[in-house]
């Protein structure tokens, strides 16, 4: 795997954060803690939430004994309400406030993602599911924090949807469709509370190898995907958190109500064009 150019873990970031209070979902491992772990090197303090409490806990230990940051530990299932509630008055009352929230939890186990198919074959419970979390997530990590925010002042919401909602494909059709779900959701966030000083965007990353992605991404498919990046290169969750803190910091406070794709040039493309390019190389 191509990994040139790669940022590395304490790169300089474009985004000065602080005294800012962060809460990052799904924080425990990935582009979660790659992120949680780049807003407290430019400053924030985060709250690393996740459904897995000793990941978020060692990320959070991490942030406090290695990088010299805050942080602390939240558990939290974002499909459910009071959950949600309790991880952003967590934030407010341990910081003093929230200004910074990435929406970020998602479902990733294996398991779970071999059972989403295509739509004739999409098992109700999974399509339920994949809604309650990924979507119902970030609505209401939406509906919490913006409150909060605006108590603070303002602030910025990040959302994670994801290239495969912007481009048809076999399988995954609910994760699709939930985040989908987010670039609408985020756009109508921006609209509603911008001029009460809420920004909302989100991020739509491309393949990102996270340890979950390396695992279980054969080399044939590996091969494949890497031909139609227009970046030499697969992402990293270091790219994916580098563009959150920009987004979160006043570097980026004329940016509202957009979805930026972060995805290697995977998505710009003509659809044919890895298989002329083979072609012109190898006649």
């Amino acid at each position: 795997m191509t990994l040139v150019g790669s940022p590395t873990v304490g790169d300089s970031v474009l985004g000065n954060l602080t005294g800012r209070v962060a809460v990052v979902t799904g924080g425990g491992a990935g582009i979660g803690r790659a992120t949680a772990e780049a807003m407290a090197r430019a400053g924030a303090a985060v709250v690393v939430a996740d459904i897995d409490a000793d990941a978020a806990s060692v990320v959070a230990l991490h942030i406090s004994e290695v990088i010299g940051g805050r942080a602390i530990p939240s558990t939290v299932d974002v499909a459910d309400e009071a959950q949600v509630e309790a991880m952003v008055g967590l934030a407010v009352r341990t910081f003093g406030g929230l200004h910074i929230l990435l929406n970020n939890a998602a479902i990733t186990a294996p398991d779970f993602l071999a059972r989403e198919t295509t739509v004739i074959d999409m098992d109700v419970e999974v399509w339920d599911r994949r809604m309650a979390v990924d979507l119902k997530g970030t609505m209401l990590g939406c509906k919490h924090a913006v409150p909060a925010m605006l108590a603070a002042g303002g602030g910025s919401i990040i959302n994670m949807s994801s290239g495969a909602a912007l481009a048809g494909g076999d399988t995954l059709v609910a994760y699709a469709c939930a985040k989908a779900g987010i670039v609408a959701l985020t756009i109508y966030v921006a609209t509603a509370f911008g001029q009460q000083g809420i920004r909302c965007n989100a991020i739509s990353p491309g393949v990102v190898m996270t340890q979950a992605v390396s695992a279980h991404l054969p080399p044939d498919v590996r091969d494949i995907m890497l031909q139609n990046h227009l970046s030499p290169r697969f992402g990293v969750p270091n790219d994916i958190a580098n563009a959150v803190v920009f987004l979160a910091s006043d570097s980026s406070a004329f940016i509202n109500g957009q979805t930026i794709s972060v995805d290697g040039g995977l998505s710009v493309h003509q659809p044919q064009l890895a298989q002329l390019r083979s072609l012109i190389q190898h006649p």
